[in-house]
């Protein structure tokens, strides 16, 4: 039996915003993610907002949104996760999520997905712990992760408009490659990894 399995691009690429905030830094970093992206990837945001907290007294009769929530995960050929940082760990908001996409028991969305972890803080650690954590948690949820290149943006004001726009050079042309590696990445899984 063979394991070899052929994608054609474009691929589509499912992405959670980690933060809820209008104003979010990580909103504005996966705006100017989508404008540096090369054109084999298509992108639609996997909104977190409307979910209740996780209880596994849902699972004989998921609601709705939880429903869409998996089938979204599912339509995608790779998720990439764009998160801050909340108290040196994952916001719970995204967790939550995460949670209601693994479950029930047998029925994990993330299994065999590529995914790509990235987010943006004030401050000069740009939510490395918090990927750290977020990495542990795709692990077990048996997620092929990029490993690399890693990203820990630092978003200094101005950086990066509203539109997506990244003012600094050196910056643009490492999300514009983070990108790249990502459609790389996701050719790779694709290939060796069979889809369920």
């Amino acid at each position: 039996m063979s394991f070899i399995v052929e994608h054609e691009p474009p691929y589509q690429v499912g992405y959670f915003v980690g933060s809820l905030a209008g104003a979010s830094i990580n909103r504005t970093l996966s705006t100017a993610l989508i404008r540096l992206a090369p054109p084999e990837l298509e992108f639609t945001e996997i909104p977190i907002r409307d979910l209740p907290l996780y209880s596994y007294d849902f699972d004989e009769d998921y609601p709705p949104v939880a429903r869409e929530l998996k089938a979204a995960i599912e339509r995608s050929d790779g998720i990439l996760f764009v998160t801050p940082e909340y108290n040196r760990s994952i916001p719970g908001a995204l967790k939550n999520a995460i949670d209601w996409a693994s479950r029930p028991w047998g029925t994990n969305s993330f299994a065999r997905k590529p995914s790509a972890v990235i987010g943006a803080s004030p401050g000069s650690i740009g939510t490395a712990v918090a990927q750290q954590d977020l990495r542990s948690v795709l692990s077990f949820c048996d997620s092929p992760q990029m490993n690399a290149p890693e990203a820990y943006i630092t978003m200094t004001p101005g950086l990066i408009e509203d539109d997506g726009t990244v003012t600094e050079p050196s910056t643009e042309e490492f999300l514009r490659e983070y990108m790249q590696e990502f459609s790389v990445f996701i050719q790779r899984v694709l290939t060796v990894v069979p889809r369920r």
